[in-house]
């Protein structure tokens, strides 16, 4: 079977006001993104997924947009896109925008108009309550950057629903119009050329009919951020978004069966396992990859990371392509949380199991997550609930290139400090260095490349215990396994008989050992990849 460029793939997620700028403002740009095209192409991946470039206020940086079809100043202009776009597929890179169909800035036209008084023929593109009997907000919706999930409207006397920010109003999916406006958006950039979307929130696109109460949640703990107050039992995740999943599928398949290239859609999904499975579809196809956050969150130990592995290989439907990610613009970085010697090792897992994966920019360079001062903070997250530690911040500061002033990334004052190691953890430096993370991205992602088994082929696993996580990637006559220490000691392990005689493909150490005939020493906070012949 011939597999599609998405399940062969690495995917790499640039957030652009971080990435390069060019335009000596401290804000990363499109022409910035452009400049450093030779770097991912080297780097081996083979998409780049760019977080939101449509024109903006700016008050969620980009995820509150005023013109789906446009690009923010900020960033360029719609030239500066195609030109980018065409850069790209000249090197055979495929490029994904991020879509954010849930809510739009409240600068929207449509929202604009939707305001302006209840006969409105946008009113109902947004959604919009009357008072409960006390005068307050209609239920006990929150945010999810906190407080009341409901704004009142002075001049039409009703309240407007918002999952995030004030200035994020959601949009009504129910109306017809609405996913008329919407899906015109996706075919925009289709027709441009794009060869995919990141679909943000897709869980939260339709909310319970009659807006009932949601229920409290009863592991709620102090400290947790005033969201997780309530379980989103009838804000989010209801039946009939699958019907607009599949729709949006098929735009996509549309463009694929018109001989114009195989198109891919990534929801942002944040369910358990068993929910998340229904994204792919049933009967109509729904996403091509609803994205699988397990890694990021799985105690860092060989068992509960085998048990989540084989736990999503096992629920998989039939056809289904597994993805994996270990980081993005939300979360904190694997070098923060996991420290430098296991970022390899985790750089290992990402790039040697089933299916698809996401790399967060920097991660190659094992950024870990920036310290901001009180004063440097942008993210709104943050400043609705200081001291909690919600801010995103500390993981979109901007891409080191060099040891020249402001790390080559700006020749102005960056948006946002810079790692303080940023002199020593840069591309050049680190492209200098043999045995650096960067490096040793490199050389995982060609080994994806020249061993189908690591991509497309199917997954056994061998051992989990104690520190040790071993497991088998097979396709046709390759014969791959892959052997991780997620602890301090050494151990050696036994080989089993159809493998004896391996050769080591890959490690992240300098000093690996030898293979035996029929054993391997694997040393502490080491991975490796041996061939089978």
């Amino acid at each position: 079977m011939t597999s599609l460029w998405w399940q062969t793939s690495a995917i790499y997620q640039i957030y652009p006001r971080s990435f390069q700028d060019t335009g000596d403002d401290g804000i990363g740009d499109l022409k910035g993104i452009e400049r450093r095209l030779d770097y991912l192409a080297g780097l081996g991946v083979g998409a780049i997924w760019i977080c939101p470039i449509y024109s903006s206020p700016m008050v969620d940086f980009g995820y509150d947009i005023s013109d789906y079809c446009d690009v923010d100043p900020r960033f360029g202009t719609l030239a500066d896109f195609d030109d980018l776009l065409g850069q790209a597929h000249r090197r055979g890179l495929k490029v994904l925008l991020d879509f954010v169909p849930n809510h739009s800035s409240d600068q929207h036209p449509w929202f604009v108009e939707s305001c302006a008084s209840r006969e409105n023929q946008k009113r109902d593109w947004y959604i919009w309550h009357d008072p409960a009997a006390d005068g307050g907000p209609p239920n006990n919706w929150i945010s999810d950057f906190g407080g009341s999930a409901w704004e009142w409207d002075e001049v039409t006397g009703q309240y407007y629903y918002h999952a995030f920010l004030k200035q994020q109003p959601d949009l009504n999916w129910r109306h017809p119009g609405v996913q008329t406006a919407m899906y015109d958006v996706l075919r925009f950039w289709f027709d441009r050329g794009v060869d995919g979307f990141r679909i943000d929130v897709l869980w939260h696109l339709l909310k319970a009919a009659d807006f009932p109460d949601n229920p409290p949640n009863p592991n709620y703990r102090p400290g947790m951020g005033d969201m997780h107050r309530l379980l989103q039992l009838h804000s989010t995740d209801q039946p009939e978004v699958h019907l607009i999943a599949a729709e949006m599928r098929e735009i996509a398949d549309s463009y694929g069966a018109r001989g114009h290239g195989e198109r891919v859609l990534i929801g942002e999904i944040y369910l358990p396992v068993d929910r998340l499975m229904h994204y792919y579809g049933g009967e109509r196809p729904e996403m091509h990859l609803p994205f699988n956050f397990q890694l990021i969150d799985t105690p860092w130990r060989a068992r509960s990371l085998a048990a989540v592995i084989t736990g999503y290989e096992a629920a998989l439907p039939p056809g289904g392509g597994p993805n994996w990610v270990l980081g993005n613009h939300d979360r904190p970085r694997v070098a923060a949380k996991r420290g430098q010697a296991q970022a390899r090792v985790a750089a290992v897992l990402l790039l040697t199991l089933r299916g698809t994966p996401t790399l967060y920019y920097g991660d190659e360079l094992g950024l870990s997550d920036v310290a901001i001062e009180p004063s440097q903070v942008q993210d709104p997250h943050e400043l609705r609930q200081p001291g909690l530690a919600l801010g995103r911040d500390p993981v979109r500061t901007p891409m080191p290139w060099d040891d020249s002033d402001n790390a080559g990334f700006t020749r102005a004052k960056p948006w946002l400090p810079l790692n303080d190691d940023w002199r020593t953890r840069n591309v050049m430096r680190m492209t200098e260095e043999p045995r650096s993370i960067l490096m040793l991205y490199r050389r995982l992602l060609a080994l994806r490349r020249d061993w189908p088994a690591l991509s497309i082929g199917d997954f056994l696993l061998l051992k989990a215990e104690d520190e040790i996580l071993i497991y088998a990637r097979r396709h046709g006559s390759e014969r791959l396994i892959v052997a991780l220490n997620f602890g301090k000691r050494q151990h050696r392990l036994e080989l089993p008989d159809w493998a004896h005689g391996s050769r080591l493909l890959l490690s992240t150490t300098e000093d690996a050992a030898p293979v035996e005939t029929v054993a391997f020493l694997l040393r502490s906070n080491e991975a490796v990849v041996l061939e089978a012949r």
